[in-house]
């Protein structure tokens, strides 16, 4: 069974920082394609950050900057390290992988269950 759970969520005033956890189980993380997406109310979801299994990494051009996403494949964990917090960036934020179940060996594309972050003014 895939799991993906997210922690370190959280109220934070504006300029504060958060760091943001999603520990896997039941994938083979090393192959594994990880993301960080967010929704905001009233809005779509989003990706926000992404990192490859080879340590690539991609940023929404509203995180670029202020976001950090790392790896580490020994805890099978993906980091978001938050700095400047803004109130725009207030939402659900959801730890995403695409990667291959160690039950099935087949590839599939994971979400976990979302941390709220809110940032206030």
């Amino acid at each position: 069974q895939v799991q993906l759970v997210e922690s370190g969520g959280g109220l934070v005033q504006a300029g504060g920082s958060l760091r943001l956890s999603c520990a896997a189980s039941g994938i083979i993380f090393t192959l594994a394609n990880m993301g960080w997406y967010r929704q905001a109310p009233g809005k779509q979801r989003e990706l926000v950050a992404a990192i490859t299994r080879s340590g690539t990494t991609n940023y929404a051009d509203s995180v670029k900057d202020r976001f950090t996403i790392s790896r580490d494949n020994a805890k099978k964990t993906v980091y978001l390290q938050m700095n400047s917090l803004k109130p725009e960036d207030t939402g659900v934020y959801y730890c995403n992988a695409k990667a291959r179940s160690v039950r099935t060996g087949s590839e599939g594309d994971y979400t976990g269950q979302g941390t709220q972050v809110t940032v206030s003014s």
